[in-house]
């Protein structure tokens, strides 16, 4: 090989492997990024049946919701009207309400006949896995997810499921409905194998066009990258300035907080103090009234001032947990708007997660203020228990309730911010949050599950 060859071969070799070290890369990214695309695909369609059941689960409570409460532990003919409105739910081929009870007899399987009045609590699926236990379980901590084997009826084939179960205590009766995940796994899967597939084919071609286009490549990748740098950095700057937005907002509401409510009582002071200063100057009898008056303006200052630092943060909340927390904020709402508020704690031996206690706080914060803004009220009653375990939390008033169109169900529709807001903590426990409605009143109940507990710590061993 002369000189010339070699300069060659020096000049191309290397660049050949560039191009085929570049492809070999190029291709695992690819198969990487489509994987964790399949994978996040995966994800979101699970996330979508989780919600899914939830939706549905919360739309049978509803619809039994009025029977249950009023009926008895040993209603007969409650139990039976609830048998019926849960066999009807029916909500395509394979979706359906289950019921049994905490023993393990089935109550309600529209699908399959032969299951009510028998024991099925020892039942296996073919992963070994005890369903029937299992989703029980569930429903004896407040309400959870649980997937498993389970006959398809549309197609008479075992499949993977996916159920929520939520447990009626009154009756120690488990209702559960549940999706199938078949079609997610067929998706994925095809998805998968096509990936497998068109790896080859992606290698070689991306081969075959690295050569004359590496170049291009390489300066489009390069224009890609600035302009994705600046796209983000414009998005940077767009959450800095909603950041920033929010701020000014809240300085803002602060500020015409104290300057309405703070400044104008120190100007009171200022005034009461400057006119019993001239009365005590001039030996004036009633210098002694200016004096309270100003004395009063300044206590309404400081009470002010407890307001805004209430609002913000309770640092009772913190300090001194749940319960004294709820009950300063009746008092406060009480003192406020001359509605009578009443606040009742049963003792519970374990206590809440911080976060858990928030949003419970919370949400009796925006009941108050919707009593306060729309119901008419003259009575507001908070009472806070434990129900085999989980935390409950009731606010009923005798308001004038939801206001609905005729014909409609009978559950008022959570269409507000608020009531949104509401329903949004409590499903970030995996808690539920259910709203009775009429013209005598709205009830409103907060459940969050055992999980919600901070986990006692085991006892150390004694030496």
């Amino acid at each position: 090989m002369n000189l010339r060859h070699q300069i060659v071969a020096l000049a191309i070799v290397p660049l050949v492997l560039a191009i085929l070290s570049v492809t070999t890369l190029l291709t695992l990214q690819s198969t990487n990024l489509v994987q964790s695309s399949i994978d996040t695909f995966e994800r979101n369609m699970l996330d979508a049946k989780k919600t899914e059941l939830l939706n549905l689960t919360n739309l049978a409570l509803s619809a039994i919701q009025n029977i249950y409460q009023s009926a008895g532990p040993d209603d007969e003919n409650a139990k039976e009207q609830v048998r019926a409105i849960l066999t009807g739910l029916d909500y395509g081929k394979d979706g359906y309400f289950f019921v049994y009870d905490y023993d393990g007899n089935n109550v309600v399987h529209p699908r399959q006949a032969f299951r009510p009045g028998h024991n099925w609590l020892r039942l296996l699926d073919p992963d070994g896995d005890q369903v029937i236990a299992n989703l029980i379980e569930k429903a004896k901590q407040g309400g959870g997810l649980h997937q498993y084997k389970w006959e398809k009826p549309s197609a008479g084939i075992m499949a993977d499921k996916l159920s929520f179960a939520v447990g009626l205590d009154k009756w120690k009766w488990m209702v559960g409905t549940g999706v199938y995940l078949d079609d997610v796994f067929t998706q994925t899967a095809a998805a998968k194998a096509d990936l497998r597939s068109s790896i080859g084919n992606t290698f070689w071609t991306v081969a075959l066009i690295a050569l004359p286009a590496v170049l291009i490549v390489f300066a489009t990748c390069m224009l890609l990258n600035l302009r994705e740098r600046r796209l983000a950095d414009s998005k940077l700057k767009q959450l800095t300035q909603r950041v920033i937005n929010a701020q000014e907002e809240e300085r803002s509401r602060l500020a015409r907080e104290l300057h309405d409510g703070i400044s104008q009582n120190l100007v009171g002071v200022r005034y009461a103090i400057d006119l019993a200063s001239r009365k005590v100057n001039s030996q004036s009898l009633d210098a002694a009234t200016a004096i309270n008056r100003g004395a009063e303006a300044l206590n309404g200052a400081i009470k002010e001032v407890r307001r805004l630092s209430h609002d913000l943060r309770p640092r009772v909340l913190d300090d001194l947990g749940l319960a004294p927390a709820l009950q300063a904020l009746v008092h406060n709402f009480t003192e406020r708007t001359g509605i009578e508020a009443n606040f009742s704690s049963i003792d519970y031996k374990n206590m809440l997660k911080a976060e858990a206690s928030t949003a419970l706080y919370r949400v009796a914060q925006e009941a108050l203020n919707n009593v306060e803004r729309h119901a008419a009220a003259t009575r507001v009653d908070i009472i806070v228990s434990t129900n085999a375990g989980r935390i409950q939390m009731v606010v009923s008033d005798n308001g004038n309730g939801f206001s609905q169109p005729p014909g409609k169900d009978k559950s008022p529709r959570l269409g507000g911010l608020g009531l949104r807001n509401m329903q949004e903590r409590m499903a970030h426990f995996g808690g539920l949050l259910l709203v009775k409605s009429d013209v005598e009143g709205t009830t409103l109940t907060a459940m969050l599950p055992r999980s919600a507990m901070l986990k006692s710590k085991p006892a150390a061993n004694a030496a």
